[in-house]
């Protein structure tokens, strides 16, 4: 080829890719615009359309691996007269003591409740309360921990009525923690339990009830988030190109963005009103939600026991005594931390880091697996001993109530 030729051909070639990065920008901006606009901000961030499994047959709770005659299917009506989708999954040592095959759950339901630990459940965003991760999840949970399991599918999801909203969700959060209560629950025997998405339905329903005196046995955040606009910023698409990083790049873009968030779920701002047992879990491999996530609400929780540290205001202009007295604040409050904060490394496991709150009535555990991804960290044997050990309830087949043992 002649030199000619190619210095035709390279011009071309040249125009052609910036016209290839001029489309593709185009509708990247667009696409990020939409989150924008509240009706792609709702659909994007529920996913609520994905009624997985398609077609489910919430009735025949068997065809998704759950033990038969093990769950009931029912609604619970909402303040608001929303109506929701709900399994109660009776406790496998429950399950196991009744014949076989066993007739309809709904009338063990009461003696579940009264001699067994219930959790209830929030799962994340997209699907149903039939979708295969999460039936894995309530057997499993079910079957170690030896617990009855509430789990509902949100407003707008599956066969609910309504459409989702960050209020709404809490509401339904709530509508499920009255309906165990009024089966004859007691509130310190529900531990909350939430997974991603539901993670921010589990802090406010705890801090809620901790507002109003109520007790719980505890809270579970299952590869949680700080806030919606913190899993903007950190989000990366298959776990390696930053979602917002252009974005960022272009001034004001995104306080724009901020701005315009209708749904928050800013777990990281209900922290200092949630009371009791809070136990934390990420996985260092989870590529949707960094555990970075898990690390600023662990600390959150720890930050009213540390010494504060008095920023300087200009850094450059400290003199050398100024320097001294804020690197002394920085050694001080490390040293605070680590007497206040045990921490636990378990090889092929993780890490566990826990510290108690007296005064402030909290006892928090923060576990970073190494594995777990972001769906599968609370089917984590391991993890679920500790919750367990945790809150009361491992290896515990059996619930004196009243002086009487359950079957």
């Amino acid at each position: 080829m002649s030199s000619t030729t190619q210095e035709i051909i390279a011009p071309g070639l040249i125009n052609r890719a910036k016209t290839v990065l001029t489309v593709l920008g185009g509708v990247y901006v667009f696409a990020v615009g939409l989150l924008a606009v509240p009706y792609f901000q709702t659909h994007t961030l529920y996913l609520n359309a994905l009624r997985l499994p398609w077609g489910a047959n919430f009735d025949a709770p068997e065809r998704y691996g759950l033990a038969l005659n093990k769950t009931h299917n029912f609604k619970i009506q909402t303040s608001d007269n929303e109506t929701l989708g709900a399994w109660f999954i009776l406790s496998e040592s429950i399950y196991q003591s009744l014949p076989s095959p066993p007739s309809l759950p709904r009338q063990y339901i009461a003696h579940a409740l009264q001699t067994h630990p219930t959790i209830l459940y929030f799962h994340g965003n997209a699907a149903t309360r039939a979708f295969s991760s999460r039936v894995q999840m309530y057997s499993s949970l079910g079957g170690r921990l030896r617990v009855n399991i509430l789990a509902i599918d949100y407003r707008g999801f599956a066969e609910s009525s309504g459409s989702p909203s960050e209020a709404g969700l809490v509401r339904d959060a709530r509508a499920a923690w009255e309906w165990l209560l009024s089966q004859g629950a007691k509130g310190e025997n529900i531990l909350i339990m939430g997974a991603s998405l539901g993670t921010g339905v589990s802090a406010q329903l705890a801090a809620e009830l901790s507002d109003e005196g109520y007790a719980y046995r505890g809270v579970v955040l299952l590869s949680p988030f700080s806030s919606v606009e913190e899993v903007l910023k950190t989000y990366n698409v298959v776990g390696a190109i930053p979602l917002l990083k252009p974005i960022s790049m272009i001034p004001y873009a995104m306080n724009l963005l901020s701005w315009a968030l209708v749904h928050r779920f800013d777990t990281l701002k209900a922290v200092p009103r949630i009371k009791g047992q809070v136990l934390i879990a990420h996985a260092e491999n989870d590529f949707v939600i960094p555990y970075t996530h898990s690390e600023v609400l662990f600390n959150a929780f720890l930050e009213p026991l540390l010494p504060s540290v008095k920023l300087p205001r200009n850094p450059a202009s400290l003199t050398t005594d100024e320097w001294a007295s804020f690197t002394s604040q920085l050694s001080l409050r490390k040293e605070s931390r680590e007497e206040i904060v045990a921490t636990t490394k378990i090889e092929n496991f993780g890490t566990i880091e826990e510290f108690a709150d007296t005064d402030g009535d909290r006892d928090v555990v923060f576990v970073k697996l190494l594995e777990g991804q972001h769906d599968y960290v609370g089917v984590q044997e391991g993890l679920q001993d500790i919750i367990g050990r945790k809150f009361g309830i491992l290896g515990m087949p059996k619930m004196i109530m009243e002086g009487k043992e359950s079957p």
